[in-house]
């Protein structure tokens, strides 16, 4: 998809997206003039973009990229619907989310300056979780979210990108166990103020994160063995010292239709809503899911489903697929293992986080409470998903047919 190869891939996004976009924009209440000059400047930032990338600097097809416009679109059509002022927050998160995509590729344009940045991010990744834990406030149970006047962020959001960068820079050159055992004891640190904040749906991401970085790196069943036992051991020591509040996250999983009024409220809704709509949907903001608690974070898959259609969102969950699947290939040919730890390790947490979303709210699996990447509202969810997405372009050798270093 090099050269105009990329343009009817373009084209049938904007195509989606206008339409979309139309219907949030000129409603009943007349023409949405932020929405309009928003989302307007959006289509035109994805054109640019991939003009200057591939007919300037010569790089490979922005395909990875477009899959993120595509469900970014989304997400700043569904926020619309919340208030100009909602609008406006999400996309100046897409703004900086992007900025960090850019800078980032730069960064580990040369993995030996990248490696450098090692120790650093590890320290900036412990002292945001820290930070968090010592000013975050209460939120549904969880003491993630860190707030200032009218200003608030997710630093465990953020963190991710730091936990993989210091896990593809420490794991990239030493044959070794012993710098799986440093890393280790990082991620322990990590998941352990996780536990502590009580944010077990990312705490279960980080973890699982570290597997598949440990195992890229080792090939040793034994030391995801050890590590799955460890994990367990400490699930029931969180069991035990904080019971009562573990307890009440999962008693409604695989029961929320004895309690659809109560605990299972947020369930059943998207199990009866995100079919309602058919194939094509009810129209975007038409929705009821809409109306239930979080439905633009923690629910927003069965907003998609509902007002889009189940086939926008199959095509919303086979996009994350589409993404690991590039994540592995551009490992396999990757100039550094570095590249390919990093792209391998991105490509699975996005695609565990989309699972843990969307099978937690239907219900497949206990409700985590996680953000849909690129979809859920949320501007650090946002930011920390560009971020990821950096390791897995820069992962493709042909990213750096342009000359950058």
């Amino acid at each position: 998809m090099n050269g105009p190869k990329w343009i009817p891939a373009l084209i049938i996004i904007t195509v989606f997206q206008l339409i979309s976009f139309a219907q949030v924009i000129f409603t009943e209440a007349g023409t949405n003039i932020m929405a309009l000059v928003v989302l307007t400047i959006f289509m035109i930032l994805e054109w640019v973009y991939a003009i200057v990338s591939t007919a300037v600097l010569k790089t490979n097809s922005p395909a990875l990229e477009f899959l993120a416009f595509f469900l970014t679109g989304i997400s700043l059509a569904i926020v619309t619907t919340r208030g100009s002022n909602t609008l406006l927050t999400q996309f100046i998160a897409v703004i900086i989310g992007f900025v960090l995509f850019l800078l980032m590729l730069r960064m580990i344009a040369n993995v030996d300056r990248a490696e450098k940045f090692r120790y650093p991010m590890a320290g900036i990744g412990i002292a945001l979780l820290v930070f968090g834990l010592i000013f975050a406030k209460n939120t549904n149970g969880a003491y993630n979210w860190v707030q200032f006047g009218g200003f608030s962020f997710q630093p465990s959001e953020l963190v991710k990108i730091a936990f993989i960068f210091v896990g593809a820079a420490t794991l990239e050159k030493i044959q070794t166990t012993k710098n799986i055992r440093n890393y280790a004891l990082f991620a322990v640190v990590c998941v352990a103020l996780l536990f502590l904040m009580r944010d077990l749906g990312t705490a279960l991401i980080f973890f699982f994160t570290f597997v598949i970085l440990a195992f890229m790196r080792s090939g040793d069943s034994r030391t995801i063995l050890f590590s799955i036992l460890a994990a367990a051991m400490a699930a029931v020591l969180v069991v035990l010292v904080k019971k009562n509040y573990v307890m009440n996250r999962f008693a409604t999983y695989r029961h929320i239709w004895e309690t659809p009024y109560g605990s299972g409220m947020q369930q059943t809704r998207v199990l009866t809503y995100s079919v309602s709509g058919g194939f094509l949907g009810m129209g975007i903001g038409q929705g009821k899911l809409r109306n239930i608690f979080a439905a633009t974070e923690d629910l927003v898959f069965g907003v998609v489903c509902e007002e889009w259609g189940l086939i926008i969102g199959f095509l919303v969950a086979m996009s994350y697929v589409i993404i690991f699947i590039h994540s592995m290939r551009n490992a396999k040919g990757s100039r550094s293992a570095f590249y390919s730890i990093a792209s391998c390790a991105a490509g699975a947490l996005l695609l565990f986080q989309a699972s843990l979303n969307i099978f937690g709210v239907t219900d497949f699996l206990p409700l985590t409470g996680v953000t849909l990447p690129f979809v859920s509202k949320g501007g650090s969810s946002t930011v920390s998903c560009w971020g990821l997405l950096a390791f897995i372009k820069a992962a493709d050798n042909r990213t750096w047919e342009g000359g950058r270093s």
